[in-house]
């Protein structure tokens, strides 16, 4: 059985109890085979860290909280390795080939940057995004987010036939 790699958004349902997507993903979290390890990226922990930095209330005792569960729920943190590289480069240029910008490429611009931002969204472009499913492909996991990023995940199958994701925050639990 394979772990899931839970991105921030669906960490963030988990630890606020008052949200609406919290049982679900509370249930799915607890329903999952006792083999199937829950990991957490370096780069979510980033994206954590971030939204406490920005939030005056995050930075007390509800960051410490948000801390606790993490360690708790999920203490295994993947890092990005050389094998992340990989998958990364393999589906960024796909998703550049498949959906290139209308005015053409430039080879001084990342690919988001070639879009205006509104277009970008709708391709579901975010470099972290990438970088997670880039993890999630190197080390076999599922995906476990409810980001659209329906054009990346249209690329990543056609290049990895093995890419699973999942959307806790409306998906009941196997066997449920």
């Amino acid at each position: 059985m394979p772990g899931y790699l839970l991105d921030t958004q669906t960490i963030s349902y988990w630890f606020d109890e008052k949200s609406e997507h919290f049982p679900a993903v509370e249930a799915n979290a607890r329903g999952r085979a006792a083999d199937s390890p829950l990991y957490v990226s370096a780069i979510t922990l980033g994206e954590i860290e971030y939204g406490h930095a920005l939030n005056p209330d995050g930075a007390g005792a509800k960051r410490d909280e948000f801390l606790r569960l993490l360690r708790k729920e999920l203490p295994q943190t993947l890092e990005v390795s050389h094998d992340t590289a990989e998958p990364y480069g393999r589906v960024r240029a796909h998703l550049a080939q498949k959906f290139p910008p209308a005015g053409g490429w430039s080879k001084k611009k990342r690919a988001e940057q070639m879009y205006d931002p509104v277009a970008a969204r709708e391709l579901g472009i975010d470099e972290n995004d990438l970088w997670l499913v880039a993890q999630a492909v190197e080390r076999n996991l599922v995906l476990v987010s409810s980001d659209k990023m329906r054009r990346i995940r249209e690329v990543v199958v056609q290049v990895y036939s093995g890419f699973r994701a999942e959307d806790w925050s409306v998906v009941s639990p196997a066997g449920a």
